[in-house]
């Protein structure tokens, strides 16, 4: 009896087993499949691929753009927004004809079909990475330096996926990483940021005058900006001697005048015209006080 019951206590926990994984069949997701990585040129075409099953007439067919919100590509057996202009179906894949930097993403294909046990669920995943050439970038090179100052060159691009990175030409040479390689740069003491596209000189001379224009390069493409002329001059020492001689002979000559009018005694007889003016003042108030007081004592 009891091997008896043992046995039958076997067989129910395999028919559990089974049902069990019938219904997970039924109305779960089946097992993920291996992500995949699209990556596309923008303005070019791409394909995404739905690594399914062979599609039947009972399929249905659905394909999501996953973020922040959940948005639908293809539904109800038609392409969805602006995908409807330029996107087409292949079985269940999606061909984007013209794909923009704003298509890139993760995406979704959902496909559902009767079985015998139910509804069955399958689903894959497809990331679109879409890479941009650099648009022209935006150069600061100052028109003009002083000798042994620290100049600073910069130059960027906000467009290029991925981030490019920055060479810059001095009269359509090239410019090297390190200056001490280059025997037209020897005289030149500058550092050069690839990652960031700066320019700097420790300390310009004359020797580095001339224009300059910065290339942003990445693995889709190239854009160069408009050439710049920089001139450098050195500085003008006897010039700045000369002017603070003469600020200094404007201010002796201006000293001698006041010591040269105080021995005269310009200022002094200024001061007792002062003086003698207001004394004949004084009189005429101290006479009219005087009278009414006089009236009064009469």
């Amino acid at each position: 009896m009891a091997r008896g019951s043992s046995h039958r206590l076997l067989l129910l926990l395999l028919r559990y087993l089974v049902v069990a994984l019938g219904y997970h069949k039924a109305y779960g997701l089946s097992a993920p499949k291996d992500h995949q990585v699209v990556t596309a040129i923008e303005y070019q075409e791409v394909i995404l691929a739905c690594k399914t099953p062979k599609k039947t007439i009972s399929s249905r067919l659905e394909w999501k753009k996953l973020g922040r919100s959940v948005s639908f590509v293809y539904y109800q057996q038609a392409l969805q927004g602006d995908f409807k202009d330029r996107a087409e179906m292949i079985d269940f894949s999606i061909r984007i004809k013209n794909v923009t930097r704003s298509d890139a993403g993760k995406y979704r294909c959902e496909v559902s079909a009767p079985s015998e046990q139910g509804q069955n669920l399958e689903e894959d995943t497809v990331t679109l990475e879409v890479l941009v050439a650099p648009a022209v970038p935006s150069c600061e090179v100052p028109t003009s330096a002083l000798s042994g100052t620290v100049v600073e060159l910069r130059c960027q691009d906000k467009e290029g996926i991925p981030a490019p990175e920055y060479t810059w030409f001095k009269d359509g040479n090239r410019l090297l990483g390190n200056p001490k390689l280059g025997s037209q740069s020897s005289n030149s003491s500058y550092t050069m940021n690839t990652k960031s596209g700066t320019l700097q000189f420790n300390t310009v001379s004359k020797l580095d005058s001339g224009e300059y224009f910065c290339e942003a390069r990445n693995s889709v493409g190239y854009s160069r900006c408009p050439g710049k002329r920089m001139q450098v001059d050195d500085l003008n020492i006897s010039g700045i001697i000369a002017a603070v001689v003469v600020v200094a002979l404007v201010i002796s000559v201006c000293g001698l005048g006041v010591c040269y009018a105080q021995r005269k005694g310009y200022f002094s007889k200024e001061t007792s015209f002062q003086k003698g003016s207001s004394s004949s003042k004084a009189p005429t108030l101290s006479e009219n006080d005087f009278k009414h007081t006089k009236s009064f004592i009469i």
